[in-house]
């Protein structure tokens, strides 16, 4: 597999997102049919292309070697404004206005909606483990779901989020999650100047940055030394996420601690991504470009025009179904739901399992007492595969209890003789 861009705009009549060769910049194959929202462009288990129709309330779905024909539309109860697939490929979750909908991608039905933010959704995204997702709105709010806690069939109680990140007093406009599951860094971008950075098992905010102009969008280098933060003049701010200041706020300036600004586009910029080696930034712009620079020289060395404002713009490794035609998907797609599941009736259908996960998982627990819990589980299982079970462990006790006052015996026997040996006059 190698490395492509795919990007989007809200302009284009002819198609609705690219594919171009990371590397030349050729252009590769277009999917076509409408346009695509931002921050709704995702790939779904490396066989199907996603993304909300601009304006409307469906999401267009395309089987990843067949750019000319649309697979199916799910469609939604309101104007789509995110879209994320978990990196597992077994949920797909979107936003519709203030409420977040999630879906199992095997059967299509629709397990939750979240209704939590009090203003539109802006934003999702997955953690690496697909164990967490974390929602960004207009509400100023950015919410860590944990995904255990959402699955659940129990209508009656409405999840709670694991933590409620407050700090922001704007619309948050962009999130990224670095690397580590659920002890992964979370970076959060708002109208209101900032960048903040939190970690995710805690909530606790670890940095937050001032900038002179609103940012639009944000992601992490793949070792999380810097953040790149596109601004709505169109400048893209390198900021060091290795300082020795031990300020947790901080402004920030060009040319100290490793910042930097990538100087280009002329209009805001929408979104931004990074290589996995980290040497080139990608970067999409309502000047209606993409733009590829070299993260060293802080060089544009590449810029794709487009047919209108970019919404969408990201590197990946292109997915093994994308350039043969005759291949076909390893699992279908099933039609999506548009109702919660046990809304639809009393109960399950025939031949299915009713499994209710999450009704234990209310009372909160810190990682080491989930640890702690894991190892004594582990040494219950281990003992009984030693021991055995019932009369016969009684029986083993009681045999090595024997021997251990055997040894204790033998010891003792020792320790004597010892000492009347070296206490013996000569």
């Amino acid at each position: 597999m190698f490395p492509i861009i795919m990007s989007s705009d809200s302009g284009s009549q002819l198609w609705n997102c690219t594919v171009f060769d990371l590397h030349s910049g050729s252009s590769l194959l277009s999917y076509r049919g409408g346009n695509s929202s931002a921050r709704t462009l995702a790939v779904l288990r490396g066989d199907f292309l996603l993304s909300a129709q601009l304006g409307k309330n469906f999401i267009n779905v395309w089987e990843i070697q067949r750019k000319d024909q649309l697979q199916q539309k799910i469609v939604c109860p309101g104007v789509v404004t995110c879209v994320t697939a978990s990196p597992n490929g077994l949920f797909l979750a979107a936003g519709v206005a203030e409420a977040i909908y999630l879906w199992e991608v095997n059967t299509g039905k629709l397990l939750s909606v979240l209704n939590r933010h009090y203003q539109d959704v802006s934003c999702l995204k997955f953690t690496d483990d697909s164990s967490h997702f974390i929602s960004g709105g207009k509400d100023n709010l950015a919410l860590v779901w944990s995904l255990c806690s959402v699955i659940q069939l129990d209508l009656t109680h409405a999840p709670d989020p694991r933590h409620i990140l407050g700090r922001h007093s704007l619309p948050i406009t962009d999130l990224c999650c670095g690397m580590m599951g659920a002890q992964a860094r979370v970076a959060t971008a708002s109208l209101d100047q900032t960048i903040k950075v939190w970690e995710l098992s805690s909530g606790e905010l670890l940095l937050s940055i001032l900038f002179d102009v609103e940012i639009m969008s944000v992601t992490f280098d793949p070792c999380e030394y810097f953040l790149f933060c596109g601004g709505s003049d169109g400048n893209i701010f390198q900021a060091s996420l290795r300082s020795k200041s031990l300020n947790r706020d901080r402004s920030f300036q060009s040319d100290i601690d490793g910042n930097q600004v990538f100087k280009g586009h002329r209009n805001l910029v929408s979104c931004l991504s990074v290589s996995m080696d980290g040497t080139l930034l990608l970067s999409g712009s309502h000047d209606e470009t993409v733009r590829l620079w070299d993260t060293n020289s802080k060089q544009s060395i590449r810029c794709l025009a487009h047919k209108g404002p970019v919404t969408n713009a990201v590197i990946m490794p292109a997915p093994a179904n994308m350039f043969l035609p005759d291949s076909r998907p390893s699992v279908p797609l099933p039609r999506f739901s548009r109702h919660l599941h046990g809304s639809e009736g009393d109960g399950v259908e025939s031949g299915e399992v009713c499994v209710r996960l999450g009704l234990y998982t209310q009372v909160k627990e810190t990682y080491l007492q989930k640890a702690d819990k894991l190892n004594s589980l582990m040494n219950a299982i281990t003992d009984k595969s030693v021991f055995g079970d019932g009369e016969n462990t009684k029986v083993r006790v009681a045999e090595l209890e024997e021997e251990v006052q055997t040894l204790k015996k033998i010891n003792k026997d020792l320790y004597d003789f010892s000492s009347q040996l070296l206490t013996k006059p000569t």
